[in-house]
């Protein structure tokens, strides 16, 4: 019989940043996940402090931003390799008084560190944007591919990797912890993003499946190197590839792409992208939201050992490292969960 202190399933980013939590606090874990492609793999990667659509902060985003940045520094040189690339998104204008709305923005304390004061003209003949940019400062393109390949295989050098699909009848809860298989814990931490809905311990009400699609295009005289944020991004990939989305479908968890989402991203990039292009491919993912776009950690009453760390939604790359640090506080600590990311207030 194996013996460590937890079990994690899922190494999307939650499953990651909680795996790095339990590692630098010399607590033992193995991690459980079959390898595929979820919501971590399939987004843009793009961490953003803002809502751009509002010129508003995202929650907590004062109090994410630093911990992610210091997160993801440690982590690439950890790995061995740059996992994330420092890249400013481009905003463009519609008019001005999208201007005026910016300026007003800018100089509010809670955004002062996230958006410029200073407009950006176009110069770029392959973007329509008459009434140029705002640009919002200190933001990141995380790699998803590197850091995703690298982390496992971090895990397989540590022998804290089984390459498997999670068997939940497999669980023999104790009263001191719980036995899967041949690996005995003291507890179970599901970092399962929307396919937390196949769990049965898991209350289905409490996650929203918001399925996202991409389209990838090759467009060699589009020349951009930032991030462009128009009725959808446009993100720099290298070698002339740019992924390109994404779209929201409430209540779908289904992974194929569909011609549907490929038409409406194509008809929103066409009104500001004017050059050339090839599409090359399209993906899809489920992001796992709530209905009031607040996490979910913790564990459940009638299940103790059984925990939770999931509806991360769109903002996952953001937020990931410091809920990571408060659910170790709460596992570790005994310390309390706010009501606001405690997964009891959805019973």
């Amino acid at each position: 019989m194996k013996q460590v202190e937890y079990i994690i399933v899922g190494l999307g980013i939650a499953g990651i940043s909680l795996c790095e939590q339990l590692h630098k606090h010399g607590k033992s874990f193995v991690v459980i996940d079959n390898g595929a492609e979820g919501s971590t793999a399939r987004s843009g990667g793009v961490f953003n402090p803002t809502v751009l659509k509002r010129f508003t902060a995202a929650w907590n985003a004062s109090a994410f931003f630093p911990v992610a940045v210091n997160f993801y520094t440690e982590l690439s040189e950890k790995l061995q390799n740059k996992i994330y690339t420092q890249i400013p998104i481009l905003r463009i204008f519609k008019s001005v008084e999208e201007q005026n709305n910016w300026s007003v923005a800018s100089d509010k304390k809670e955004l002062q560190d996230f958006l410029s004061s200073k407009f950006l003209k176009n110069e770029n003949p392959a973007i329509e944007a008459p009434f140029g940019y705002g640009e919002v400062l200190g933001t990141v393109q995380i790699h998803t591919n590197k850091l995703l390949s690298g982390y496992r295989n971090f895990l397989r050098a540590e022998d804290s990797w089984l390459s498997e699909d999670f068997q939940y009848e497999a669980i023999q809860q104790q009263d001191n912890g719980v036995v899967y298989k041949n690996i005995s814990a003291k507890k179970i931490i599901f970092a399962e993003g929307a396919s937390v809905i196949e769990n049965p311990f898991f209350p289905k009400h409490a996650i929203i499946g918001n399925k996202g699609e991409y389209i990838l295009i090759k467009a060699a005289d589009l020349k951009l190197g930032a991030l462009l944020k128009g009725p959808v991004y446009v993100i720099p990939l290298g070698n002339d590839e740019y992924k390109v989305g994404a779209t929201y479908s409430r209540d779908d968890y289904g992974m194929a792409p569909t011609e549907t989402a490929k038409a409406e991203i194509l008809s929103k990039m066409k009104s500001f992208i004017n050059c050339p292009f090839e599409i090359v491919g399209q993906t899809a993912g489920v992001r796992p939201t709530t209905k009031d776009h607040r996490p979910l950690l913790g564990s459940l009453k009638d299940n103790p050992n059984l925990v939770f760390y999931n509806g991360l939604g769109s903002r996952g790359f953001l937020m990931a490292p410091l809920l990571s640090e408060i659910l170790f506080e709460y596992l570790e600590g005994d310390v309390p969960l706010s009501q606001e990311m405690d997964i009891k207030r959805m019973l």
